[in-house]
């Protein structure tokens, strides 16, 4: 169902449910996602799979769906043999498959085209650690024609998500600017410093002259790490804070793997939402069961 309010008035009256991780579902329907271009890989070889797997997450309760582009990049698809055209074509099918998938939802629906930090087009794992060494200009001028393409799609919002340092974040918000698009602004960190060291407040800061930005937190990052850093977002900006984290896992880059056991607990969310945020969902490896808990937590009470 297309919605009828813009997103930054559904969060000015209360809390979203965004969907969970979109490769893990990919791989639950038997999708092979070993290619450097991950989920992106099947907006050529398989985009009924991702359809069907936004479908899974519209199923559940979410109300936002993130599309398969975090990945998808001009240079990425050059690659693959595939020229700027394509590439432009690609990117707009990412937010068709999210819009199609919200059409028989029997809720609102909104779609967030995903732009990815500079380390994911590199597949090697940067972007949990940042600093490329590229200065805010280069990195300015590698975001600026995805954006660019994927605002042209017609999202509901971009996702500027995974974002490992401040110089990224500045890059990505210069980037949008002017796209016509609204658009929330997302880290990923570490005990309460980005994945380059950058203080949180720090980072969180740089968003809060943005009209365009509608909300700022974290994703990708450890649940435990969730509560102190939505509350630090709406104190620094004064905007509603999204918060997305993944199972707690940790990937392995070089065995394309993930370690460790699931801390992603959905009854953490009444923590989540009394911390400021208005944005809720999960990250890598958190599915529909995760969010349709979620989902179910915050409905009204008379729904449940």
């Amino acid at each position: 169902m297309r919605p009828a309010r813009t997103l930054a008035a559904a969060l000015a009256q209360g809390t979203v449910v965004l969907d969970g991780g979109l490769s893990n579902q990919l791989q639950a329907q038997g999708c092979d996602l070993s290619d450097s271009l991950w989920s992106a890989a099947l907006l050529v070889d398989g985009p009924r799979q991702i359809e069907a797997a936004h479908t899974a997450y519209v199923r559940a309760g979410a109300q936002v769906l993130i599309t398969s582009s975090y990945q998808a990049t001009f240079e990425g698809f050059a690659r693959r043999g595939l020229g700027p055209a394509e590439a432009t074509r690609l990117l707009g099918r990412s937010v068709d498959l999210a819009r199609s998938a919200a059409e028989g939802a029997d809720h609102e629906v909104w779609v967030a085209a995903s732009v990815g930090p500079y380390g994911a087009m590199l597949a090697d794992g940067s972007e949990y650690r940042g600093g490329y060494g590229l200065s805010v200009r280069e990195l300015e001028r590698f975001h600026r024609p995805r954006i660019e393409a994927l605002a042209a799609a017609g999202p509901d919002v971009l996702a500027l998500e995974t974002v490992p340092d401040v110089d990224e974040a500045q890059a990505l918000l210069a980037a949008a600017e002017g796209c016509g698009v609204p658009v929330w602004l997302s880290y990923t960190i570490a005990g309460g410093r980005t994945r380059a060291g950058q203080s949180a407040a720090e980072a969180f800061a740089l968003a809060a002259g943005h009209d365009e930005v509608i909300a700022v937190g974290v994703n990708c990052c450890d649940p435990g790490d969730t509560v102190t850093a939505a509350a630090l977002a709406c104190e620094v900006t004064g905007k509603p804070a999204v918060v997305y984290p993944n199972s707690g896992e940790r990937w392995d880059a070089a065995a394309r793997a993930w370690r460790g056991g699931s801390a992603y607990d959905p009854a953490e969310v009444r923590a989540w939402r009394a911390a400021g945020a208005r944005l809720i969902g999960g990250c890598c490896r958190v599915g529909p069961h995760e969010i349709g808990e979620l989902a179910r937590l915050l409905a009204p009470e008379e729904e449940r």
